[in-house]
């Protein structure tokens, strides 16, 4: 909000002029402040926002896990607010902050970090994007079948095992491995969690989402128990050419 409303409302009143949608929540796009660059998008409800505003940072509502989330508050990348304003259809809040550390549970600064390239442009070639996760791209008509399929899998097991050795200041890929196992199995049964409400919720959106979070905690956990990928793959190998009993 402006500072001008702010002066002029009260807390409710200022709520009261945001227009919450059917289930009352409002977007929430949050910008770093020093380089503007979008962050994230969440979501907020009043109660969220109430507390962004009374602690100066960003709480948000999870529509996933149905409840609220203090950014931050396990990872230790807060989110101090410099100001909020609200649109001029009062139906979407840009947020700016700084930052502690980086916005993306993948552990990039942004939540925005895959290209979608339109038919008919250039694509890059797969590469590492600032978050340590992997974007592959292919030409425009091009199949997963005609490609290898689970490349994006052994460039991000890569990664992972990168960063456990390097540890990068920063990255949410370090934080996990500096945490340790119970740290890193916490997080696997979380995403577990999640992508059993989300599939209960049959919201294939966030489905798609939270079984991505969980393959990445996935193999954070490999990669802490040192199993590789490669033996998970030959056993099932292995379960597939056995003779079947039916």
């Amino acid at each position: 909000m402006s500072n001008e409303l702010n002066q002029q409302l009260s807390l409710e009143q200022v709520l009261d002029n945001i227009r919450w949608n059917e289930a009352g929540l409002v977007s929430a796009i949050v910008q770093d402040n020093a380089t503007l660059q979008v962050l994230t998008l969440a979501y907020m409800n009043r109660e969220s926002l109430k507390l962004s505003l009374e602690s100066g940072e960003t709480w948000f509502w999870s529509r996933s896990r149905q409840e609220l989330w203090h950014k931050g508050a396990t990872s230790g990348n807060t989110q101090k607010i410099t100001s909020i304003q609200l649109d001029c259809d009062g139906d979407a809040l840009l947020i700016r902050v700084i930052p502690n550390g980086p916005a993306c549970h993948t552990g990039a600064t942004s939540c925005f970090f895959r290209d979608i390239s339109a038919p008919g442009t250039a694509v890059a070639p797969a590469s590492e994007n600032a978050g340590g996760q992997v974007s592959v791209a292919t030409q425009p008509g091009t199949t997963h079948a005609a490609t290898d399929r689970f490349e994006v899998l052994a460039q991000l097991e890569a990664i992972i095992k990168e960063r456990e050795v390097t540890r990068p200041e920063g990255a949410y890929t370090t934080y996990l491995f500096d945490k340790g196992v119970d740290k890193i199995l916490k997080k696997v049964g979380e995403e577990a969690s999640e992508t059993i409400i989300a599939a209960k919720n049959k919201d294939n959106e966030e489905l798609r989402l939270e079984v991505s979070d969980l393959i990445y905690h996935l193999l954070v956990l490999l990669q802490e128990r040192k199993l590789p990928l490669d033996d998970v793959l030959a056993e099932l190998n292995r379960r597939h050419e056995r003779p079947r009993r039916d």
